[in-house]
């Protein structure tokens, strides 16, 4: 009798909204409802802690989770997969500007010296 069970699970796609903690993300699924009385569309958002057990979702990732046992208070959700990773730019500054360096260096120097002129003085 348990060879051939299928387990109907229900499935979410949603933001992931908090990577911090190990093995857990917190998932922010989004559904949209119309009002019963003024017929405007509502959005209405839940958020749900999934487990992530290689820590693979980041951030900003659009991921697919679904129902498991309870593996914590709050966790009754697995990651299935990352339907799409967040876009993270690849922007590196290909050289300094010096002389922004070293106004830089002067105006903070002049910040820790300052107080010390002013006790001096008084």
């Amino acid at each position: 009798m348990a060879e051939n069970q299928t387990v109907n699970r229900k499935s979410r796609v949603g933001t992931v909204v908090s990577g911090k903690n190990d093995k857990t993300i917190v998932v922010k699924v989004e559904r949209a409802s119309r009002h019963p009385i003024y017929h405007k569309v509502i959005r209405r958002t839940k958020k749900y802690h999934a487990h992530d057990e290689a820590n693979v979702a980041t951030v900003g990732d659009l991921v697919r989770i679904e129902e498991c046992r309870p593996m914590s208070r709050l966790k009754r959700w697995r990651l299935v997969t990352v339907l799409t990773e967040r876009e993270v730019a690849d922007v590196k500054p290909e050289r300094l500007d010096q002389a922004l360096v070293a106004e830089m260096q002067r105006s903070s120097h002049g910040q820790e010296q300052a107080p010390a002129s002013e006790g001096a003085a008084s």
